[in-house]
């Protein structure tokens, strides 16, 4: 059995920026640029502060990454027990094994790392030999590091902060502890050297944040941090005395050091908590990083001396709820998160990634009281319709949200939100309206209008222009049960509905008469229409899926396999395959022309929205508790794939979901073991002896060999080629192509003596294509003289088949050989069209030669019958096909 898909191969991770691993900067002084670096899972992101874009993709990992650090030269980063240095942010070129336990800190020392894992195990590593300088070990009881620094100016020297909130001075070139801090009662979480000599910042669980003078041991000032304990602190160093620190609700808080006071709040910098922050250099920007998967770059230009978003990069906060498929191109994938978020992701680059905002009820109010306090903002959205058709006139995608009567617009092209709420009349001052919920959404191709089905049964069309209900279907409602799923076809001719109840129905657009009913099995969960092959899917509560002909109105395929509630369904670009997800972690593969199972893989997380590209070339998934848009590559469009029916018995195995950067691992090899045993098929060179078979030579080669006198005329030059000015007479000139050379004495000596002499043996020789013609007529077999006539250009097979006869350096025989030669290529039916142009030059250049004697005449005659029984056979076949579509065209049904 195959260990993979035979079809879908991991290409990459779209969506992913960050998470709760504390960022890291470097500098590039040839670039004169700052980078940050981020961690993303198994894999870490290499970023421009200057425009944030993404530089490089690190290898993948075998475990998640802990902890980043950076030297001048490397990154470097833990995952699990294993530490490894990265070259040029990609390539691994030292790998460091020893510690027991996970590595929870990392710390570059000059030309040696500094790691500690969670055990409180110090150990210090030559960073070229890979080998360990010094280890210490504390007891964790009474010491238990959380926090390191290497304070400068001190030479050899880390401090160490404790659990308990203790301080520890080591020289780690002797490893003798120096000096031990009284500390101040709770856990140290972050240490930051301050830009003044022999002082740091000490931030603590309790939310204190102390400027310690390590040289006398003596606190300078105190801060207080409301908001829980300090996460990450850093120093501005542009002039200004303020230091920055992050909490655990995303609130970052600037403190004045000169007049030791808070100097301003950054509420709500991010959702979650603030993992990384760093102040560069020299300048007033600030760069921080939070386990809701963003990245920001702050500008310090505020007049209060607070900071603004300059640059930042963004993915879901929460797992995407469902994804599409936006344009016909392919290039960009729209999906809504759980954190109410509709974003766009493009498959082509990062940097064309944007947002379309937060559902909200007032978006005026939601902006004035901030993300975390916005009490109008809407639940997740559930389910969403968009098109391109009419996106620059007005709002272009709909959207229903979880428990909500009410379904909004938005705009793709302006990223926002639109301007209608929409919602029935009917629903406003009725009893159909109490506890009534938008399901389901669709739009119709035109971009004018869109339909929602309703948990009550009911189905509503709206204008997506003016916002104005339109019109519903059913009376008084259009199915008894919550309606389940609703799609348009193409000319927007029909309508369909699937409700809870297992029934089907069909509608007239504009009419909205029903036109028929299809009972399924089961109730429907969901449906997906297939526009061009009008093709619906239907998902069923039993687990089985319904194929659906909507122009013919029957059931024409059922698939059954499901173990769990289908989650999501979705056509190929030609209608030919539907791939399925549901709950039990696999993804089907179905072929609808002969409704069998092609492809079957299972996942560590079961998918819940999928959906393949306009192109064919991806497969988009989104998966239960998981941040990423995966990109599934589809392999037919490159290489050859044997798709077969799967066995009932087939067990499928599972599939890693593709990472940020797809290396090649074990599965890619058997995947490539598996397509090496498929045996290419190659066409035999005729099908059968019966047929005429001709040759891959282009017309270029043979069909204008009748013609070359007429060519040769035509391209004739109009003037004579000008005489060139003689040379002096006392030089010796000889003739060449472009006119003459001056030679010396040899050279004119053998040219007289050449000129003087002909040799008359060279001129009776005969060429190699006319010695091959003799040779074969001894055994019977052209094949050589075949295929050296096919190598010749129309001008040398004229000049081969004039040297044929006696005239002109040939004989009787090799006439004879040739014309021998023509009737075994018409009696094995090959090369048909080579055998009737070669023939008719011959004929053309030696007609009156053989008109006068009677050994060619009778060799003529013999081609005649194989000639005149394959144009017979041709001309039958010819005539058999003009008349069918002679027929075709005139025949009136």
């Amino acid at each position: 059995m195959s260990s993979s898909s035979l079809i879908f191969v991991g290409y990459r991770a779209l969506g992913f920026v960050s998470n709760s691993v504390p960022l890291a900067i470097r500098y590039e002084p040839k670039k004169r640029e700052h980078y940050v670096v981020t961690s993303v899972g198994r894999a870490f992101h290499t970023y421009n502060v200057s425009k944030l874009g993404l530089v490089s993709i690190s290898n993948l990992q075998d475990d998640e990454i802990t902890n980043l650090t950076v030297d001048g030269y490397l990154v470097f980063a833990a995952s699990g027990k294993t530490i490894r240095a990265f070259l040029h942010s990609k390539e691994v070129i030292y790998t460091y094994d020893g510690h027991q336990e996970d590595v929870a800190l990392l710390l570059p020392f000059g030309k040696h790392l500094i790691s500690i894992d969670e055990g409180s195990n110090f150990k210090l590593w030559d960073i070229k030999t890979q080998e360990i300088y010094m280890e210490l070990t504390f007891n964790t009881e009474y010491f238990e590091v959380t926090a390191i620094v290497h304070p400068c100016t001190y030479m050899n020297k880390v401090l160490l902060g404790s659990q308990k909130g203790y301080l520890q001075l080591w020289n780690v070139k002797t490893g003798k502890l120096l000096h031990t801090f009284s500390g101040w009662g709770s856990a140290i979480t972050a240490l930051e050297q301050a830009p003044a000599i022999d002082v740091v910042a000490i931030g603590q669980s309790s939310g204190d944040i102390h400027i310690h003078n390590i040289k006398f041991d003596e606190t300078l000032m105190k801060f207080t941090q409301e908001w829980g304990p300090v996460t990450a602190l850093s120093f501005r160093t542009d002039g200004h005395p303020i230091l920055a620190s992050g909490s655990t609700i995303g609130h970052i808080a600037l403190w004045n050091l000169e007049e030791k006071r808070l100097a301003c709040q950054m509420r709500d910098a991010h959702k979650t908590t603030i993992a990384g922050m760093k102040c560069l250099p020299s300048e007033p920007l600030m760069v921080t990083s939070a386990g809701d998967n963003s990245l920001k770059v702050w500008i310090f230009d505020l007049p209060d001396g607070g900071a603004r978003v300059l640059r930042h990069r963004e993915g879901h906060s929460a797992p995407p709820n469902k994804i599409r498929f936006h344009g016909n191109n392919g290039e960009a994938v729209l999906s809504a998160g759980q954190d109410s978020v509709l974003r766009s992701f493009s498959t082509v680059h990062d940097s064309l990634n944007k947002s379309l905002g937060r559902a909200s009820m007032n978006k005026s109010i939601s902006k004035k009281q901030g993300l975390k306090l916005d009490e109008y903002m809407m639940p997740p959205i559930t389910d969403f319709a968009s098109e391109v058709t009419r996106e620059s006139d007005w709002d272009n995608v709909i959207a229903c949200h979880r428990g909500l009567t009410v379904t909004t617009t938005w705009s793709y092209q302006r990223s926002t939100m639109g301007k209608y709420k929409l919602l029935p009349e009917r629903f406003k001052n009725s009893e159909h309206g109490v506890g009534a919920v938008a399901l389901v959404v669709t739009m119709t191709s035109c971009g004018n209008f869109c339909l929602i089905g309703y948990s009550s049964g009911h189905v509503e069309k709206f204008n997506m222009q003016s916002g104005l209900h339109r019109e519903g279907y059913g009376t008084p409602k259009a199915h008894s049960a919550a309606v389940r799923g609703v799609a348009v076809d193409s000319l927007n001719q029909v309508t369909v509905s699937a409700g809870g109840e297992g029934k089907v129905k069909i509608w007239r657009f504009r009419a909205k008469n029903l036109l028929d009913t299809i009972k399924l099995a089961a109730g429907v969960s969901s449906v997906n229409l297939h526009r061009e092959s009008s093709m619906l899917a239907v998902a069923l509560d039993d687990f089985s899926i319904a194929v659906v002909d909507i122009d013919t109105r029957r059931v024409v395929r059922t698939f059954t396999g499901h173990s769990s509630r289908i989650t999501d369904m979705s056509f190929s670009p030609d209608g030919r395959w539907l791939v399925t997800a549901s709950m039990d972690a696999s993804l089907r593969t179905w072929d609808l022309p002969s409704g069998n199972l092609i492809d079957c893989f299972l996942l560590d997380a079961a998918c819940i929205s999928l959906c393949m590209s306009p192109s064919g070339e991806f497969l988009a998934t989104a998966h239960v508790d998981d941040l990423g848009v995966y990109l599934w590559s589809n392999c037919t469009l490159y290489s050859l794939v044997s798709l077969r029916p799967l066995p009932a018995d087939f067990k499928p195995t599972y599939m890693e979901l593709p990472s940020i950067f797809q290396a090649r691992g074990e599965e890619n090899e058997e995947r490539e073991m598996v397509s090496d045993e498929i045996v290419v098929y190659k066409s035999p060179t005729q099908l059968a002896d019966e047929l005429v078979t001709l040759s891959l030579l282009p017309e270029s080669r043979w069909k204008n060999l009748t013609n070359l006198d007429l060519i040769k005329r035509r391209n004739k030059p109009k003037e004579p080629p000008k005489v060139l000015k003689s040379a002096p007479f006392f030089l010796p000139t000889v003739g060449t192509l472009e006119g003459f050379k001056f030679v010396t004495d040899t050279e004119s000596t053998n040219v007289k003596k050449t000129s003087s002499s002909v040799n008359l043996h060279k001129l009776r020789q005969l060429s190699p294509f006319s010695m091959s013609l003799k040779m074969a007529a001894e055994s019977s077999s052209y094949e050589e003289v075949l295929g050296k006539l096919k190598l010749m250009g129309p001008s040398a097979i004229d000049v081969e088949i004039r040297c044929l006869s006696p005239e002109g350096g040939g004989s009787m025989d090799l006439m004879v050989n040739f014309l021998h030669f023509i009737k075994y290529i018409l009696e094995k039916n090959k090369d048909f069209e080579l055998a009737q142009a070669y023939l008719s030059l011959f004929l053309n250049i030696h007609g009156d030669f053989i008109a006068s004697d009677s050994m060619l005449r009778v060799e003529i005659d013999k081609i005649a019958q194989p000639q005149s029984a394959a144009w017979t056979s041709l001309q039958k076949a010819f005539h058999e096909t003009m008349c069918l579509i002679s027929y075709l065209k005139n025949a009136t049904v």
